[in-house]
């Protein structure tokens, strides 16, 4: 009498590293007579159909960020935030992180500023936004644009952090002490704009860096 194992059978390859007593199976049942396997046949069937969409599920909300740590940082903050407000979201896979480069991740030999200035970190992920690829768009407030494009918005912002730049000198403990024509550093338009504004007599150069704990 040839004896028919349900596994080994009735499961497709990829599943086949599966326990058919997740489905609901127990171990003994795994083997039985070919006349009464009809019944059983369909159940299992119905069996791997659940495991299969449940290994395809698509996920509820898809983030899309650069891949850098900070901006990992604050795309796990608004996926736990999410989570916290959302209980149904806390589903493994319901909710999925999308890494997106952008041109300016891509471009490492010229300042940024010189190439397009705003949009340079985020254009991609916003086209991404409009083609459905993600759901929900994380960027650095400093990377958008001063007009978002056509069909987004821009509808919340996670608490702020220290909003302080910090200033670092062999000497002086602040700005107002270095001397007229002294040249200070800074990655930012902005930075350099304000420090101007407040202390013309200085010299401000513009400097592209990446930091691993900075950029964003």
């Amino acid at each position: 009498m040839e004896i028919i194992t349900l596994k080994q059978a009735l499961i497709p390859a990829s599943l086949r590293s599966a326990s058919i007593s997740a489905f609901g199976f127990p171990p003994p049942c795994l083997k039985f007579h070919p006349a009464n396997h009809g019944r059983r046949l369909l159940m299992t069937r119905a069996a791997v159909a659940v495991e299969q969409q449940a290994q395809t599920r698509v996920s509820l909300i898809r983030i899309g960020t650069r891949g850098s740590p900070l901006a990992l940082a604050q795309a796990y903050e608004t996926r736990d935030k999410l989570m916290a407000t959302h209980p149904e979201l806390s589903e493994e896979g319901a909710i999925e992180i999308v890494i997106i480069k952008t041109t300016g991740d891509k471009i490492l030999t010229q300042p940024l500023a010189d190439i397009g200035g705003k949009g340079l970190f985020t254009k991609e992920i916003d086209e991404a936004l409009l083609n459905g690829e993600i759901d929900i768009a994380v960027h650095s407030m400093k990377d958008v644009p001063t007009y978002l494009p056509d069909g987004t918005i821009l509808p919340c912002n996670l608490p702020r952090e220290d909003v302080r730049d910090a200033f670092i000198s062999l000497s002086a403990r602040s700005l107002a002490e270095l001397p007229a024509g002294s040249i200070v550093g800074s990655a930012s338009l902005r930075r350099k704009s304000q420090i101007l504004n407040r202390y013309p007599s200085l010299k401000v150069s513009i400097i592209d860096v990446v930091l691993t704990c900075y950029s964003s």
